[in-house]
């Protein structure tokens, strides 16, 4: 069972995802998913509660932070603006991590 803590914080890393789409940073879930190697279904199963896992991976949580000025106080305790506000959000190329 997931605990509260953790449902918000899933709720934050796709609301993230999908800002992320809306600004053109990423093309969408497939985009995000390919870069890092995610299988895609696992993806959209967290998203729906569905399957055997049900909360994000925390490697996910590092790629919006690292990779794309995600605000780790914003999304691991739901305080703050969603952005660093010093990192640009143009799109940008970033190197497909392989595994």
């Amino acid at each position: 069972m997931q605990s509260e803590e953790s449902k918000q914080i899933t709720t934050r890393f796709f609301e993230a995802l999908y800002a992320l789409k809306a600004r053109g940073v990423i093309r969408g879930k497939q985009t995000f998913t390919a870069r890092y190697g995610i299988n895609r279904w696992n993806l959209n199963a967290v998203e729906k509660g569905q399957g055997t896992q049900n909360s994000v991976q925390l490697a996910w949580l590092v790629y919006l932070i690292a990779d794309y000025g995600v605000s780790a106080e914003w999304l691991m305790a739901g305080r703050g603006e969603m952005f660093v506000a010093t990192k640009s959000l143009k799109k940008q190329k970033i190197p497909t991590t392989k595994k």
